[in-house]
């Protein structure tokens, strides 16, 4: 496999193939700078960086011309990514491609190259502009199916791929908001983690949950923020275990795969996003207490007339309403009584005439930011805070709101391409700048279930989670940090200085690279988990062909150690989504029913047009794929 990149995200992605799915990765990185007059430069060609350490730096790019047999990752540093290059690198021989530049033009035009070199190459390209990245998946599917007229209409299907960082980044960060973890899998639009139920006590049976995916060898709970087990025990994790491992599995903890649920506040009834505003949303405090004391001043000269005057209080109140209002003729012949009222009821409407005024203009402004923006309701608890509406910030909020999930954004440009989002979702937003006081109290932070900070500022972000976890001791706190160091010491040291409360710091790059890594397997690998020092893959493949499965129960067709079938995908096969861990398409904003079945009996037997979800090691898909 091939990794062309020049950023964080690259080198992750090379990361994530060598040593999650063992593959054979070369990684394209542009060539370091000339050096100054005088100095001889760095040979250019293939080396070995020191993260990776899988070839000497000494080898050119004429000595190694083949890949090598091991997997591993090999570095190969070119000024420009062009035709030589990339046969260079091997994309005539790859499986997959991935063009990880920042440049959407560089990318394309790196595609356009390698679909014409290789027209079986899988294509994963990184665009920002999702129009663009649809129209250009037809087209380079178009070039391959001309190009190669007997290539598979399966693997035609999956030989284009275009994903954006932020769409792939954010199930992980909306399932860390919710679950407290970003180790999730995505199938159908439903999200699922793997979770370590504690180990039963002597004579009591482990509850597997949904799917029993693995038997840890130990459990440690690292107050400083290690996730998952260490293999500390003499005896591994036993991945895929049959019932009567799990029965038997007395004082071992067992990996478990459930739905991720929101379990804070909920959505506010539907009614109440479309009722009339509240008089407190339209009037500030001092004009309400302003029109009060009118009103009372009015009701007290009212009574004085009708005491003073024996007229009738209807009466009384009348004239006193023409005075207010310098309409009333005046009191000349009248008593002394109803001269100093009418006096006193001209002066009052003098007041009135500023305090009308000043009411107008703040209803008016009231209702044009209530016919764009909502405002946190007062009773409203167990919601997400985002900070953010950036190109992040939108995906996650998109995802959460799918999700059924009750929200507050925080976000100071009231341009940013998020508020379109938020407004058409009806979702209350706090404009304002989350580092000046009071903003994160008027997005009710302190009766939120957690605060996601996605601003693209590292230290607002840390500033935010500082000031947030001093207001809520155990407020669950997720960061965005752009550089991965960086993240993994804030986050040591916020779980360190609160051991009682969940905090996740992440870089989108860390997020985005399985996702990727995904696509470059292919579209039936929907996923990875891993289990202490190991790995378990999801993946979504057709029963059609494979002697392993195809006529067999879902009981026989289970390999302890090597996969299990999970779900079945109920769609009709006409209707079937090709890459299943993409979004289903939605209609109303939310997002449709998964049409995957994860109570499966254990009698069902597999027919050749039904597709399955499996849960298996590295080495059960190369058999189940027959590689």
């Amino acid at each position: 496999m091939v990794v062309c990149g020049d950023d964080a995200l690259a080198h992750r992605l090379a990361t994530e193939l060598s040593e999650v799915y063992r593959e054979r990765v070369t990684l394209v990185v542009p060539a370091a700078p000339s050096p100054p007059a005088g100095r001889r430069p760095a040979a250019r060609g293939i080396r070995a960086l020191t993260a990776f350490g899988r070839l000497p730096a000494a080898r050119s790019r004429a000595a190694a011309p083949e890949p090598p047999a091991e997997p591993g990752t090999y570095v190969m540093e070119a000024v420009e990514t062009d035709g030589s290059v990339l046969t260079e690198a091997g994309v005539q021989r790859a499986t997959a491609l991935a063009l990880m530049y920042e440049d959407d033009e560089t990318n394309i035009r790196t595609a356009l190259i390698a679909r014409r070199l290789n027209p079986r190459l899988r294509l994963v390209i990184r665009l920002y502009n999702r129009k663009l990245g649809q129209q250009l998946e037809a087209l380079l599917d178009q070039a391959a199916a001309v190009a190669a007229p007997d290539l598979d209409a399966r693997l035609l299907d999956a030989s284009t791929t275009v994903l954006s960082d932020a769409d792939t980044a954010a199930p992980a960060l909306a399932a860390t908001a919710v679950a407290g973890t970003s180790k999730v899998v995505q199938a159908d639009g439903l999200l699922l983690r793997a979770v370590e139920r504690t180990p039963p006590g002597r004579g009591e049976i482990a509850d597997p949950g949904l799917c029993a995916l693995a038997l840890l060898s130990a459990t440690a709970n690292d107050p400083a923020g290690n996730e998952g087990s260490d293999n500390s025990g003499e005896q591994g994790p036993r991945l895929l275990p049959d019932d009567a491992a799990v029965t038997a599995a007395t004082g071992r903890a067992v990996v478990a795969l459930e739905a991720v649920r929101h379990t804070g506040g909920a959505l506010p009834p539907k009614r109440l996003s479309t009722a009339a505003l509240p008089v407190a949303s339209i009037f500030s405090r001092r004009v309400r207490w302003s029109l009060a004391g009118i009103a009372a001043a009015a009701v007290a000269l009212a009574v004085a007339g009708w005491l003073t005057t024996d007229d009738h209080p209807l009466l009384a109140s009348y004239l006193t309403l023409l005075d207010l209002f310098g309409i009333g003729d005046p009191a000349v012949q009248e008593p002394v009584g109803r001269q100093v009222l009418q006096l006193l009821a001209g002066f009052v409407g003098l007041l009135l005439l500023p305090v009308l005024i000043a009411a107008l203009l703040e209803a008016m402004g009231a209702f044009r930011t209530a016919t764009s923006l909502r405002r946190p309701p007062r009773a409203l608890t167990g919601h997400i805070v985002l900070l953010g509406l950036g190109k992040i910030g939108t995906r996650v909020l998109g995802r959460l709101r799918e999700l059924g999930i009750p929200v507050v954004c925080v976000e100071s440009d009231p341009d940013a391409r998020g508020i379109a989002l938020a407004r058409s979702l009806r979702v209350p937003v706090v404009v304002g700048d989350v580092t000046e006081e009071g903003v994160l109290e008027s997005a009710r932070v302190h009766r939120a279930h957690a605060l996601l900070a996605l601003t693209s500022t590292d230290a607002t972000n840390l500033e935010a989670a500082l000031y947030a976890r001093s207001v809520s001791a155990d407020l669950r706190v997720v960061l965005r940090l752009y550089d991965d160091d960086f993240a993994s010491a804030v986050y040591r040291t916020l779980r360190s200085a609160h051991p009682g409360a969940l905090t996740r710091s992440r870089s989108v790059s860390s997020l985005a690279a399985p996702s990727f890594a995904v696509a470059m397997m292919g579209r039936q690998v929907l996923g990875a988990i891993p289990v202490e020092r190991r790995v378990l893959l999801f993946a979504a493949l057709d029963v059609a062909g494979n002697p392993q499965l195809e006529g067999r129960t879902v009981a026989e067709a289970f390999r302890p150690g090597a996969w299990r079938v999970i779900a079945l995908d109920t769609t009709d096969p006409a209707e079937r989504r090709a890459d299943l861990a993409a979004q289903p398409p939605r209609g109303d904003g939310v997002a449709d029913a998964p049409g995957l079945a994860w109570d499966l009996h254990p009698g069902y037997v597999l027919r050749p047009d039904d597709r399955v979800v499996l849960a298996t090691t590295r080495r059960g898909l190369a058999q189940l794929l027959g590689r």
